[in-house]
C-alpha cells in the first residue's frame, strides 16, 4: 500500500504571513515616534551667532617627557600649579581637571601633580590617554 504524495503533511514552516506582520509592525513604530517627537508647531526665537560668553572650567594639567608641567597651555612650576589651582577652587569649588602625561614622562612627575589635586581636594581628576590600537 503506497500513501500519495498529496496526502503527505505539510512539514514546511511558511514564515511570509510573520514578515508581512513584522513589516507593518515595523512602519508603525516609525511613524508613532516621528509623530510624538514632532511636538506643537511653534515660532522659534533666533539664537545669536556669537560665541558663548561661558567660559571653561575644563582644566588641563600637562606633564612633559622633560618633566615641564603646563596647565592648560600655560608653562608653571608645582607652586604656581597649586596657587592657580586653589584660586580656580574658590571661584569654582567642584571642576574637572585632566591630566595627561607623556609617555616618557617620569612617573615621580606624574605622581607629584596627582598629589598635589589630592592636597587641594580636588575629586574630579581624569587621566588622558589614547585608545588602544589592535
Amino acid at each position: 500500500m503506497q500513501i500519495n504524495a498529496d496526502s503527505k503533511p505539510y512539514d514546511d514552516i511558511n514564515i511570509t504571513p510573520m514578515l508581512d506582520l513584522a513589516y507593518v509592525l515595523l512602519v508603525i513604530f516609525i511613524i508613532m515616534t516621528t509623530a510624538t517627537v514632532q511636538g506643537q508647531k511653534v515660532n522659534l526665537p533666533k539664537a545669536s551667532a556669537a560665541p558663548s560668553l561661558a567660559t571653561q572650567t575644563t582644566k588641563a594639567i600637562t606633564v612633559a617627557n622633560d618633566g615641564k608641567i603646563f596647565l592648560d597651555t600655560i608653562p608653571v612650576t608645582l607652586p604656581e600649579l597649586e596657587q592657580r589651582l586653589i584660586q580656580q577652587k574658590a571661584l569654582t569649588p567642584e571642576f574637572p581637571v585632566v591630566l595627561r602625561g607623556d609617555a616618557q614622562a617620569q612617573y615621580q612627575s606624574v605622581m607629584d601633580v596627582l598629589d598635589l589635586l589630592g592636597r587641594i581636594g580636588l575629586t574630579q581628576v581624569g587621566l588622558a590617554t589614547k585608545p588602544l590600537v589592535k
